[in-house]
């Protein structure tokens, strides 16, 4: 367990928090058969991700990218300034 009281010891990342939350969010769209991979976070705090299965083609990806994806992460972690999808 980390000591909250020591910031150096900092065991979540913006990183670590992104993939977690991910695969949170990997469950849900693997329903509908598609799936999501994390690809990067670079330094200016874009989400890079790989959409799968039944995501690709799909009209409502962009919405599930920017509704679903980004809203969630953007929301836990600040850091985050988007999500892009990468081919």
């Amino acid at each position: 367990m980390t000591d909250s009281a020591n910031p150096n010891e900092d065991a979540h990342t913006p990183r670590q928090k992104i993939e977690t939350i991910i695969n949170q969010l990997r469950q849900y769209i693997q329903q509908d058969g598609g799936d999501l991979e994390f690809i990067d976070f670079d330094e200016q705090g874009i989400v890079k991700v790989r959409l799968h299965g039944a995501c690709v083609g799909c009209p409502g990806a962009a919405m599930t990218l920017k509704n679903g994806v980004e809203a969630r992460l953007m929301e836990a972690v600040p850091e985050v300034k988007g999500v892009e999808r990468v081919d």
